[in-house]
């Protein structure tokens, strides 16, 4: 009885603020072992399980260098974490920004600033790209073009070259020569202009990737994994037109299935989110 009526006295005082913390901290943790599963993460936290129990008992059996030595290390644990686990962290952050969720939350809150002469030049340079892309098929020459959306890839578009010029097929296909000093890097794409060439992309993490993707392909996932961009890619080997989005790869676009296909993910989204925004300002106004 001593026991239910402690236990009893201690839930007395548990109070509504208290449940969602632990709420909380449950989903933090559930989120935070659910992005180390099946990576090299898991292992390391296992090795800090180890080295804890060993701590444990080290203080238990009074072995005071060891005990001294791993409290050391473990009073500088979150810097040890943070360097540790820093892939983890910050792929899990890369995952909140990119959620569609927030950004469209934020969004009904400021003007977006399209306009006419935006949606013009996206669409020419969805057309150029298309034309650009049927061309390079043919001749078998490789091509990596990033679509820019949401998230800004300025830090991508430093590793290249700035040029920031109306796009044409004559100007991607003079970029994309094999004997040009830019054609192995990608392009990117911006508010419908070509805003830099020749930059660097990251690769994918991705272990299950087919292995007859070459460089090229890996790196138009792996950025498509770390941002919301759409990216083109003409095979040099093959001459396959693919688009990858999201961290997923899909292929054998002809000339009118990938204008529809970047249509539908440059603008129509967009137009819809657009339309959104407009009816939101239109609620706060009546109000």
């Amino acid at each position: 009885m001593d026991i239910f009526n402690n236990l009893w006295s201690i839930i007395k005082t548990i109070q509504f603020r208290d449940i969602i913390d632990i709420l909380a901290i449950s989903l933090i943790v559930f989120g935070l072992l659910r992005l180390i599963r099946e990576t090299r993460a898991a292992q390391l936290l296992k090795g800090l399980m180890l080295l804890l129990a060993v701590y444990i008992l080290s203080s238990i059996f009074n072995l005071v260098m060891l005990s001294t030595l791993l409290r050391a290390f473990f009073e500088a644990s979150v810097v040890i974490i943070t360097v540790i686990f820093q892939p983890e962290i910050r792929k899990a952050l890369e995952q909140v920004g990119k959620n569609k969720n927030w950004r469209k939350y934020f969004k009904a809150f400021s003007k977006t600033g399209r306009t006419d002469d935006w949606e013009k030049a996206v669409r020419k340079s969805i057309v150029d790209a298309a034309d650009t892309a049927m061309l390079f098929s043919r001749s078998r020459t490789g091509a990596l073009l990033v679509f820019e959306r949401e998230i800004m890839l300025s830090d991508i578009a430093a590793t290249g070259t700035i040029v920031d010029a109306e796009t044409s097929v004559a100007l991607f296909g003079n970029i994309f020569f094999n004997k040009a000093p830019l054609h192995d890097g990608a392009s990117i794409l911006r508010d419908g202009k070509l805003y830099a060439a020749g930059c660097i992309l990251p690769l994918t993490g991705n272990k299950n990737v087919d292995i007859n993707l070459g460089t090229r392909h890996r790196a138009a996932l792996g950025i498509s994994e770390q941002s919301d961009a759409v990216v083109l890619v003409v095979s040099e080997e093959t001459g396959v037109i693919s688009l990858a989005t999201a961290g997923e790869l899909t292929r054998d676009y002809n000339r009118d299935s990938l204008i529809k296909k970047l249509n539908a993910l440059l603008l129509d989204e967009i137009e819809e989110e657009e339309s959104k925004y407009r009816k939101f300002r239109k609620g706060r106004k009546k109000e």
